[in-house]
């Protein structure tokens, strides 16, 4: 199996589109781990994506914002709301590298109800908050359905220096052109496309986080890697079968 290389911009574009979204004001936390730690979360028919050993597990507050059927033009309150989430980084077995969500909390009912209803992905009801001063953005999250019900994260971070050239690392950890989730009894396969990511280097002010926990990870310390994206618009296309 030859695995898709690691590029700025995908090289499958989508087609036809499934949903539209923007997202903005994203912070993108990672620490790495082994891949053994991580493979038990993983869908059937996927393993570990890794980069010189090793894998990693991601903690990425953002403003989701007019999420949308179709080409859109999106929902300007239903589908504009806060949200965080838990990832880890997967291929199947045509090569495709994408990301896996443990967990993705959010604030708005009725997205969550219908990611969870279509595509059984694992969103989470939360009280949620993002407040921006002088540079830095502070996120909030409070679990309220499912469980565990009060799981909880706070993150602060001030916004450094713009990233020209991002390293090998950070476009891995940032240049994802799908999302793998196991539902109606296969493992299926989401392509998503957007432009490059504008990135910022990040200082981590506050990390108080119980998300990370509440998925089963054995993370701690800090975190390997604090990146600022003032954000992107995003097509996704339809599902595809990637394992029975």
């Amino acid at each position: 199996m030859r695995i898709e290389d690691v590029t700025p911009e995908t090289m499958r574009p989508v087609r036809r589109s499934w949903l539209v979204q923007s997202w903005h004001d994203l912070t993108f936390l990672h620490w790495p781990v082994p891949p053994a730690t991580v493979a038990p979360f993983l869908p059937r028919g996927t393993v570990p994506d890794t980069l010189d050993g090793v894998t990693y597990v991601g903690l990425i507050g953002f403003r989701m914002v007019k999420l949308g059927p179709g080409r859109g033009p999106g929902i300007p309150y239903l589908g504009t709301f806060c949200e965080t989430n838990v990832r880890l980084y997967s291929v199947d077995s045509q090569g495709r590298r994408a990301v896996v969500f443990l967990s993705l909390d959010a604030e708005r009912l009725l997205p969550v109800l219908t990611a969870q209803a279509l595509l059984r992905l694992p969103y989470k009801w939360s009280r949620m908050s993002l407040h921006k001063n002088d540079g830095v953005l502070s996120y909030a999250s409070s679990r309220r359905w499912p469980g565990p019900r009060g799981a909880r994260t706070a993150i602060s971070v001030r916004v450094g220096a713009p990233v020209p050239d991002p390293t090998p690392t950070e476009h891995f950890l940032t240049a994802r052109w799908g999302l793998h989730t196991r539902a109606w009894g296969r493992t299926v396969h989401l392509p998503n496309e957007h432009p490059r990511w504008p990135l910022f280097r990040a200082d981590l002010l506050d990390l108080d986080d119980g998300l990370l926990p509440a998925a089963g990870l054995p993370v701690s310390g800090p975190p390997a890697s604090v990146l600022y994206s003032p954000g992107v618009p995003v097509t996704f296309g339809g599902p595809s079968v990637a394992a029975p």
